[in-house]
């Protein structure tokens, strides 16, 4: 998108659209705020889990590598894949996910993960959370009866599918993906949740380019970026 160029210095890496974030000549972890207790203060054990996310947050920061002038002159494209090269950095990563979401107290039945990077993380953090792992394909890659929801694409309209009975109505259901960009992939399969009558709780991100507003699109559902970087 020409416009998008023009504003934006930095490329996120992301399975299901290239766009372009705002360049950020630093980059720090935001931490979190554990749930407090009657008297203000915060239990002992959500306090420490807030200082090891925060502390998490940072190491995997420091773990993105950025590829200056790619794909074009004057781009500088941020690379989420070396989270997953390193057995102990991809330890941290779905430590970290697992606290983000216990520090929402809402414990999902089902991890949604979408196409295609949703897939490297959205399995283990399942497990690690004791909910299943749904995910959800572009049509015509899944068998069986499916639902399915359109999302617009810079140079046209594309199609999420999610399997029929894949969730039951009433299962709490949390989307993950790598990025939120402008939002429609998301919205999409948020829109799948909602078509097999699942509790749709929450969207949750590695990263935010916030200058497209994806969260927009999200219908105020709670929404959580990982890691947050300057810009």
């Amino acid at each position: 998108m020409s416009s998008t160029a023009d504003r934006a210095q930095t490329l996120a890496s992301t399975g299901n659209d290239q766009v372009q974030a705002p360049t950020s000549s630093t980059t720090a972890a935001t931490a979190s705020t554990a749930p407090h207790d009657a008297s203000g203060g915060q239990p002992a054990a959500a306090a420490a889990a807030a200082a090891e996310l925060a502390s998490t947050k940072i190491k995997l920061l420091g773990a993105l590598k950025t590829f200056p002038d790619f794909p074009i002159p004057g781009i500088n494209f941020i690379d989420i894949l070396p989270l997953f090269q390193d057995p102990a950095i991809h330890l941290a990563l779905l430590r970290a996910l697992e606290l983000q979401v216990l520090e929402s107290a809402v414990k999902p039945d089902v991890i949604v993960g979408l196409d295609a990077r949703g897939f490297l993380f959205g399995p283990s953090l399942a497990l690690r959370l004791d909910a299943s792992f749904v995910p959800v394909r572009k049509q015509g890659k899944l068998p069986g009866p499916c639902v399915t929801a359109a999302y617009e694409k810079e140079y046209g309209t594309d199609y999420f599918q999610m399997q029929e009975g894949a969730i039951k109505p009433g299962q709490k259901v949390l989307v993950v993906d790598d990025i939120i960009a402008t939002g429609g992939s998301a919205a999409a399969a948020g829109s799948l949740v909602k078509m097999l009558e699942g509790d749709l709780v929450g969207y949750l991100f590695i990263l935010e380019i916030p200058f497209l507003q994806g969260r927009d699109k999200l219908d105020g559902v709670l929404t959580t970026t990982l890691l947050e970087t300057d810009g």
